[in-house]
C-alpha cells in the first residue's frame, strides 16, 4: 500500500509550513522515503529531536501505511 506523495508532503507541509521539503521515492513503491526538511524550527535542536518532531507530525503512521522513511533534517 504505502503512503502516496502528496498525503507525506501534508503531514510534513501542516507540521512545518515555512520548511523547503523534498521528497523522494526510494524504491519508487509509495513505501520507502526519503524526505529532506530545512525547517528554522531545527535551529539549536539536535538531530534526534529533530527526527521525533518529523515523526510526531506523521500522526503515528510510521511503521504503518509508511513503512520507511530516511530523514535529513537542518536548519536553514
Amino acid at each position: 500500500m504505502g503512503m502516496s506523495r502528496d498525503t507525506l508532503m501534508r503531514y510534513l507541509t501542516d507540521a512545518f509550513p515555512e520548511a523547503e521539503i523534498t521528497l523522494t521515492d526510494l524504491a519508487g513503491d509509495n513505501d520507502h522515503w526519503q524526505a529532506e526538511i530545512v525547517s528554522s524550527r531545527f535551529a539549536g535542536v539536535p538531530r534526534v529531536r529533530q527526527h521525533q518532531m518529523v515523526y510526531d507530525a506523521l500522526k503515528g503512521n510510521m511503521g504503518g501505511v509508511l513503512h520507511a522513511l530516511a530523514l535529513k533534517t537542518r536548519a536553514p
